[in-house]
């Protein structure tokens, strides 16, 4: 498919162009704008360059294209569907619908060939560093001469949007520090926004910016030149010690009555608009989802060639696994996702007789007990290493050093994990989790498998006062649908979350001290079996129990320390439950849920160093919640915990006062 632009690349363009068009008339919603400026470099890179097989979407060295302005959607359908994926022009005429899979904006796993869920703008930005990264991982991990089995592109189209978030500045910051000279990014600039000219609020030389970061920087004047901007990508791939941005200048709405025109951006072009848009390009003008049988049959050759390209890629790597056997099994274990048998074996034993430990410590040791057996776990922190124990000892390229950007790290890690053949992780302190919010909800929507690593989790941080001190940052996690927190009360529970936290196939948040907490005379399997989950009784009475005290992390040792006194000096029989993982005790079935919390038992207190939003699921009206509902103090964190009721005295008080004795 090399060669200047012919008249059948312009109908195969036009093509894509008014099949987006028909999608938004049709839905009655959506971007029309995007896809009539940015049809000609998306066919450009597809039709010329993207190694990929329509019939094999997850074929593992695929080129990955990630359309980061991901309210133009209509525009990756329209491909998606021309090049032979399964995604029929029935799909396409139900675009926004309930249950079609062609969702407003990209969503992973719904639709075939999108490779993340885009939308917020920057995420895909800075998801395609992480698979970047992920990429080079793997290459210098398992190539061997003659033996490339891991080498591809990583491509994205991006807008005006996209580079003025702060996560793509980030990201773009790091990849260019890191010289990821397989990224290459094509720029829709095309100077629009909803509000109007970006000459409004973004006025800085783009090209200037992504030199500053290190990035190779080409521009293409004119974006209707497929053949401009299919050199641009040939010289992107050529240059390898840097990452690519290909500046193409296009109209938004291009050939429409709205080119140029911010109306065009975000809703329906409107009938008559339509209409003149399709004459514009000598269309029939009565013809919605028109695609010409010429038009099929060349873009559809991407199934045929894309099958040649990856049964290439199987002989290579048959090749490989005679060559090289043990690389080869461990690649494919990689790529399986699956973990190595026994690893469960190299989870460390902590002994209370050892004394009291920080679980964020506790957290470091079991990284670096599992990273010898689990040797694509891979991570690092956001500059907080020496205080998040995320350094791997003698881990080499697998730790990362992502800088002072939560905001880059969280979208990163997606994009490893999404990439394949790596276990991501990063750390930060649980407060700044505020800074990720946007990549763990969309890891949560997309089911990536990524552990955070969030410690200093409550106001026991103490002096660094109340900007340090998670408040609310618990419960704001906790409303994320799909995303697993566990709170571990020690290293034996904390050594279990990590367990849970590598067996999940979803993202799984770890909230862990800075302060020391006693280490849990208890067996470990009854640990292991208690977190798995979400919540256990920890210790329990002789006879029935009149009171229930239920708490997560540091805690919990209030709780332990408060039955006794309620059990030996006010004769009351107590049960303590520790919660570590909300979801996953609400998931058990309600014969267990039962179990630990007997519906008959309603005097009950809580206790958790965090806004006591959502405890009263847990304890009912009748129950209390020892919490934080304002932020902390500055002070050593055993008298701010003491100031604000974290104490023995107050638990068994409270216990007192809701049982009424």
């Amino acid at each position: 498919m090399k060669g200047p632009a012919s008249a059948l690349d312009e109908r195969c363009i036009t093509t894509i162009r008014l099949l987006a068009v028909d999608m938004v008339e049709q839905a009655r919603s959506g971007h029309p704008g995007l896809p009539l400026g940015a049809a000609p470099m998306a066919y450009a890179l597809w039709s010329r360059h993207l190694r990929h097989n329509p019939a094999d979407p997850a074929w593992p060295n695929r080129d990955r294209f990630i359309l980061s302005a991901g309210h133009g959607s209509a525009l990756l359908y329209a491909l998606l569907h021309l090049t032979g994926y399964d995604l029929s022009l029935d799909e396409l005429k139900n675009f926004r619908q309930w249950g079609s899979k062609t969702p407003g904006h990209p969503e992973y796993g719904l639709t075939p060939g999108v490779e993340c869920t885009t939308g917020p703008l920057g995420q895909g930005f800075a998801m395609g560093v992480g698979m970047a990264i992920a990429e080079r991982w793997l290459a210098a991990r398992f190539n061997r001469p003659d033996y490339p089995v891991i080498d591809h592109y990583t491509y994205a189209l991006v807008s005006d949007g996209d580079l003025m978030e702060g996560v793509a500045c980030e990201a773009a910051s790091l990849a260019g520090h890191l010289k990821l000279g397989k990224l290459i990014y094509l720029y829709d600039d095309n100077h629009i926004t909803i509000e109007g000219d970006t000459s409004i609020t973004f006025t800085e030389d783009v090209a200037k910016r992504f030199e500053a970061y290190g990035w190779h920087i080409q521009r293409v004047e004119d974006g209707n030149d497929v053949e401009a901007v299919s050199r641009a990508i040939e010289n992107a791939k050529a240059e390898t010690r840097r990452p690519s941005l290909i500046l193409v200048r296009t109209v938004i709405g291009y050939g429409s009555p709205k080119q140029n025109n911010p109306a065009c951006h975000g809703e329906p072009l409107g009938p008559e608009a339509s209409q003149a848009t399709k004459e514009c390009f000598g269309w029939p003008a009565d013809a919605a989802f028109f695609v010409p049988d010429d038009v099929r049959r060349f873009m559809g050759r991407a199934v045929e060639e894309g099958g040649k390209m990856q049964q290439a890629w199987r002989d290579l790597l048959e090749g490989y696994r005679k060559a090289y056997p043990q690389e080869a099994a461990l690649l494919e274990a990689y790529l399986s996702g699956t973990l190595p048998d026994g690893w469960t074996e190299a989870l460390p034993a902590f002994d209370p007789a050892e004394g009291a430990l920080a679980t964020r410590a506790a957290s470091g040791k079991v990284l670096n007990a599992l990273a010898p057996v689990i040797t694509n776990l891979m991570g690092g922190s956001a500059d907080l290493a020496p205080s998040n124990k995320t350094f791997i000892t003698d881990g080499g390229d697998r730790n990362l050093h992502f800088g002072v950007r939560e905001h880059a790290m969280g979208a990163i890690l997606n994009g490893m994990a999404l990439h394949g053949g790596v276990r991501p992780y990063g750390g930060t302190f649980l407060v700044f989790a505020d800074y990720m919010r946007p990549a763990i909800r969309l890891a949560a929507l997309m089911g990536t498998r990524v552990i955070y690593i969030f410690t200093h989790d409550s106001i026991g941080v103490g002096e660094d006062g109340p900007t340090h001190q998670p408040v609310e940052q618990l419960a704001s996690l906790r409303v994320i649908p799909h995303l697993t927190v566990i709170r571990p009360a020690d290293a034996k529970e904390t050594t279990a979350a990590w367990k849970k936290a590598l067996e999940s196939d979803g993202p799984v948040a770890l909230a862990l001290t800075r302060q020391k907490v006693p280490v849990l005379d208890v067996s470990m399997d009854r640990i292991l079996e208690g977190v798995e989950k979400g919540a256990y009784v920890l210790a329990d009475s002789d006879q029935t129990p009149r009171m229930i005290l239920l708490a997560t992390g540091s805690e919990v040792h209030l709780a332990l320390a408060a039955k006794d006194i309620l059990e030996k000096e006010k004769g009351v029989p107590t049960r303590v439950v520790s919660m570590p993982s909300w979801e996953l005790f609400a998931a058990q079935p309600p014969t267990y849920r039962d179990s630990v919390l007997p519906p008959q038992v309603r005097a009950r207190v809580a206790v958790e160093a965090g806004t006591t939003m959502g405890w009263h699921r847990w304890v009912g009206d009748a129950g209390a919640v020892i919490g934080i509902d304002r932020f902390g103090a500055s002070a050593p964190g055993g008298e701010v915990m003491k100031r604000f009721g974290f104490t023995v005295e107050n638990v068994v008080e409270t216990a007192l006062r809701v049982l009424d004795v």
